[in-house]
């Protein structure tokens, strides 16, 4: 099963803190063995300030030691830090929690405006400002988010678009909202995010083609768990061209959530074209990217039921996706029968029932509601134990509507690609 394992892939593009929940995942499944498991979580710890946790994790590989004396030392070291970032940064935190204070900072969105009034009113400079930012970087690389993300957004909502730390700012306050699990803030920084990065006009292409991979990678936390995320999956990374060419480019690895997001999404036929497309051009395979091949390209149920079974053993050991695993089946199922019924004029409910492993009153229930769900012209012969299809054509006024109906999106796309052009003097 560690074939399949997409964690090493995956680190590549993330920041350490972001790693270990992977690792935690991983612990709870028997892929791999537990103390190399341990080592690996001891070994990206050396590189944080979360000196107890490097502790915890230490005793766990080496009941019978002590800890080196140089974790003992490092965690000396962290405290002086701390204690010497907070007393630089206490008169600003103090400041920002006056009432007057918050009050303006809620009423001027403008960062120059807000920056100009705290500067005139509170003698705050830009020295003042960077000690704000290195205190919630410290308290990030301590593991304490939410103070981080609060500092970080300080540090964010008044420093200009240029400063030297404001990507970092940027992409801690995400990771912060990330760790803390509130879903809701990290769709906003998401959105923000990729916004400044379509409008970093310093960045070469390859910065802006690595950024956007993180940016992929990190949105899989978010687009899994937030109401909204799936669809935004399909939205972003398969119909936004940048982000598309992202993974084809640095990450093909990636495809493996695009299609699960398209097989469970109520919005499958919006994406399945171009997924289809997509996965032909690739080399990248697991079995979920073979099962939807094995359906729409090779119409071969016999590979997609074997393809489906290993589906399951994906999925349980995938951190993003597990929780997907009873909706990933149950539309996949429909998936097999939508297709099979379209492609046949009179189907055994026997062997539906088989192909499903359903018994037959089952399957006999879950055709009728497939049916149902897929609007699919077909009556069912209870008596004879028939599924019988009536025609399927579509008429050619709707054939014309389902291939124009995107073209005024396409022109319009087309116009903001000239007008940016000119506006760039390319």
């Amino acid at each position: 099963m560690a074939q399949y394992d997409l964690t090493n892939a995956l680190s590549e593009f993330m920041d350490l803190h972001l790693v270990f929940p992977l690792l935690e995942f991983l612990s709870t499944r028997e892929i791999y063995k537990s103390d190399s498991l341990m080592k690996s979580k001891y070994q990206l710890l050396q590189n944080t300030n979360m000196v107890d946790f490097t502790i915890d994790v230490f005793h766990g590989l080496h009941p019978d030691e002590e800890p080196p004396e140089s974790l003992h030392e490092k965690r000396n070291e962290v405290v002086r830090q701390l204690t010497l970032l907070q007393e630089r940064s206490s008169q600003v935190i103090e400041m920002f929690s006056r009432k007057d204070v918050a009050e303006v900072v809620e009423k001027h969105r403008d960062s120059q405006q807000l920056w100009d009034y705290l500067s005139e009113t509170h003698s705050f400079d830009r020295e003042r400002l960077d000690d704000v930012f290195h205190y919630g970087k410290f308290m990030y690389d301590v593991g304490n988010y939410a103070i981080a993300s609060t500092n970080l957004d300080f540090y964010r909502n008044l420093a200009p678009a240029d400063s030297k730390y404001y990507s970092s700012a940027q992409w801690g306050k995400l990771a912060s909202e990330i760790l803390q699990q509130n879903w809701d803030e990290a769709m906003e920084e998401l959105e923000r995010l990729k916004d400044n990065i379509s409008a970093a006009l310093h960045l070469t292409y390859s910065e802006v083609l690595v950024q956007r991979a993180w940016l992929i990678h990190w949105g899989l936390f978010v687009y899994f768990n937030h109401p909204q995320g799936r669809d935004s999956i399909i939205d972003v990374f398969l119909h936004q061209k940048p982000y598309l060419n992202a993974v084809q480019t640095m990450c093909p690895h990636i495809l493996r959530y695009i299609t699960t997001a398209v097989v469970i999404s109520k919005r499958r036929r919006d994406g399945i074209k171009e997924l289809i497309k997509v996965l032909q051009q690739e080399s990248y395979k697991d079995p979920i990217t073979e099962f939807v091949e094995s359906l729409y390209v090779n119409f071969d149920f016999d590979e997609a039921q074997a393809k489906l079974k290993e589906c399951k053993t994906v999925i349980e050991n995938d951190f993003f996706i597990v929780g997907c695993l009873d909706e990933f089946t149950e539309n996949a199922r429909l998936i097999i029968s939508e297709i099979f019924c379209r492609i046949h004029q009179r189907i055994e409910i026997d062997m539906l029932a088989d192909n499903l492993n359903m018994e037959p009153a089952e399957a006999e229930k879950w055709v009728v509601n497939m049916i149902r769900l897929a609007h699919l012209d077909a009556k069912i012969d209870s008596k004879n134990g028939y599924v019988v299809m009536g025609g399927t054509s579509v008429p050619v006024y709707q054939k014309l509507i389902d291939k124009t109906k995107d073209l005024h999106l396409k022109a319009n796309s087309c116009c903001q690609k000239i007008d940016k052009k000119l506006t760039l003097g390319i």
